[in-house]
């Protein structure tokens, strides 16, 4: 009885090897600064909030029309949700990096496989990111053309 095995037979050289372990070093290093990064970004959301309301504050007090009421919060809520956005593909980064370099040591096809997964997730969401990011700067670029010709 013939075994069954896939089309493609990759094999890991050690020209392979050695590049996999160079980028897993550079991807714990990206997602260990992420993560210090999305904890800045959830820090700096409190003192943005806190900034926006005290700036609110100051220009009710010299009688001008206050039209971002509530701008602190709405600050807030838009740094924490791009803290927690951001920790994802950090996240999906630094398991790729821990899973492929326990790969890499211990010669395990389901660990590195594991890793790859890992890495079709941060890209995967990246790219899904990407395009909502597109599509709201899309949305904004019409909005200001229509409320500009509205006036």
């Amino acid at each position: 009885m013939e075994q069954n095995t896939s089309l493609f037979e990759f094999g890991i050289d050690e020209m392979s090897r050695s590049h996999l372990a160079e980028t897993a070093k550079w991807a714990k290093f990206l997602s260990i600064v992420g993560f210090v990064m999305c904890g800045l970004i959830v820090l700096l959301s409190f003192f943005v909030g806190t900034f926006f309301s005290a700036s609110m504050e100051q220009t009710e007090r010299y009688q001008y029309e206050s039209r971002f009421a509530g701008l602190g919060i709405l600050m807030t809520i838009f740094y924490l949700a791009i803290g927690v956005l951001y920790f994802f593909p950090c996240l999906f980064l630094f398991r790729f990096a821990s899973q492929m370099t326990a790969a890499l040591n211990t010669n395990e096809q389901l660990t590195l496989n594991k890793s790859f997964q890992n890495l079709k997730r941060m890209f995967r969401y990246m790219g899904i990111l990407t395009i909502i990011v597109i599509l709201l700067y899309i949305f904004a670029i019409i909005f200001t053309m229509i409320s500009a010709s509205l006036r």
